[in-house]
């Protein structure tokens, strides 16, 4: 009968990741295999309770919702504009070198706007016309953007690093401390690879001017002249955790920011805002509920449904088995924890789906594994990452090509090199 469950749990897999290829919604995907495979193990009760046991998780609804609303409310006041527009202005006539420049300026944004598509939106509206005009071909300019937001792990807002927060019992900048050498690295070793691609591919034509494809940006998006105060705004709550996980709050004055958590530094960011741009506070209070709530629907529901599927799993005894298997073979947990995410969010477009599932069902089990917890999650987070940038399906690559006028696979060629070489290193070094 194990036999049978085991066979029943690898075949419920293969559907979920079929289904996503299908661009099946993915919390309707995760959360209708998961209670397909409870039923079949007789136990449905147990995708109901772990639906209603994600639903209540503070850590995870208090730091994702309220940095979410924080974005909105960025959005409204369009001081991720301001951002943007401040950081890309000087990157003029620099050209080949604006490849790995892009990269870093958009890293940076990312940590501030941490969502792939909204990033790549805002940021590459910028500079990708920017790159194109400095003789940087569209294929290239669109890559150095979309691999830039690879920064928005660094962010305390970003689901994977509230999750692994809320396994390990760690606050959320001891992940980030743990997570950003693997960002840094990966970092690296992509911005170093994206050059290597540049020659290979002569992406840079000196005094060649490429034609933008999409110029149908509405006029009021425009920021013809940079607000500093609006443009610092992003980064109000980043400096305020920044403060209270250094040295700095032993001062008496900012001895407060110790105390300061996540959704508190995002609250604090939103009110600063409404002083610094004399927005309505009306305004400022309901985008920032509006981002909330979007942030329950679409990211804690993604959370929400891959621990369904992971109940479902070991509803099948699978998860037991795995884990068991694992502790015989520990060796084996640097291959699982980053290639096959890596490869999930390479086939699926979204690296969401595959560390959820793998960090609930096997990251909280990382100490009977000989690992750290944080450690394997935040690898296992950063492998997931890397692995969406190899596919033409992710939706922050189709943006980019869009707004440069290229295929995604062009887009593709360039990426995947230093995301293989990246994840090799996080599994055999890093890990």
């Amino acid at each position: 009968m194990q036999s049978f469950y085991l066979l029943v749990a690898i075949l419920g897999t293969i559907a979920v990741v079929y289904l996503l290829i299908k661009k099946v919604e993915t919390k309707t995907a995760l959360i209708g295999v998961g209670f397909v495979l409870c039923l079949i193990a007789f136990k449905p009760i147990e995708a109901l309770s772990a639906f209603t046991h994600s639903m209540i998780q503070p850590a995870l609804i208090k730091a994702i919702c309220a940095s979410m609303g924080f974005a909105f409310v960025m959005k409204v006041t369009k001081c991720d504009k301001h951002l943007v527009k401040f950081l890309t202005t000087p990157l003029k006539n620099v050209g080949f070198f604006l490849i790995p420049l892009a990269f870093m300026v958009t890293f940076f944004i990312a940590i501030a706007i941490p969502s792939a598509a909204g990033c790549s939106a805002a940021v590459g509206a910028t500079l990708i016309p920017l790159l194109m005009a400095s003789g940087i071909h569209p294929a290239m300019a669109a890559s150095a953007v979309l691999c830039g937001t690879m920064g928005g792990i660094l962010s305390p807002g970003v689901s994977h690093t509230a999750l692994i927060s809320e396994i390990s019992g760690k606050n959320i900048q001891e992940i980030i401390l743990v997570q950003t050498p693997n960002a840094l690295t990966a970092g690296v070793i992509v911005m170093i690879s994206l050059v290597v691609m540049a020659l290979i591919f002569k992406d840079y034509q000196k005094g060649k001017v490429f034609e933008v494809a999409n110029q149908n940006k509405k006029e009021e998006d425009n920021i013809e002249k940079v607000n500093i105060l609006y443009a610092l705004m992003p980064l109000v709550p980043l400096v305020i955790l920044i403060i209270g996980a250094s040295p700095l709050h032993s001062y008496e004055f900012l001895a407060w920011t110790k105390k300061v958590g996540v959704a508190e530094a995002m609250l604090l960011g939103a009110i600063v805002a409404i002083v610094a741009t004399w927005t309505k506070p009306d305004v400022i209070c309901k985008e920032f509920f509006n981002g909330m709530g979007k942030s329950y629907a679409e990211i804690i529901g993604i959370i929400i449904a891959a621990s369904v599927f992971v109940a479902g799993l070991k509803a099948c005894g699978v998860i037991d088995i795995i884990i068991e298997w694992l502790k015989n073979e520990q060796h084996y947990v640097r291959f699982g924890g980053t290639f096959i995410p890596f490869l999930m969010a390479t086939v699926t477009g979204s690296g969401d789906a595959a560390a959820m599932a793998f960090n609930k069902a096997v990251t909280i089990h990382a100490q009977d594994l000989g690992f750290d917890q944080v450690k394997l999650g935040t690898a296992v987070a950063m492998s997931a990452v890397l692995g969406r940038y190899l596919s033409p399906i992710l939706g922050a690559c189709i943006i980019v090509s869009a707004i440069a006028g290229v295929s995604p696979l062009e887009i593709v060629k360039r990426t995947a090199l230093g995301c293989v070489i990246s994840v090799i290193v996080i599994a055999f070094v890093l890990l």
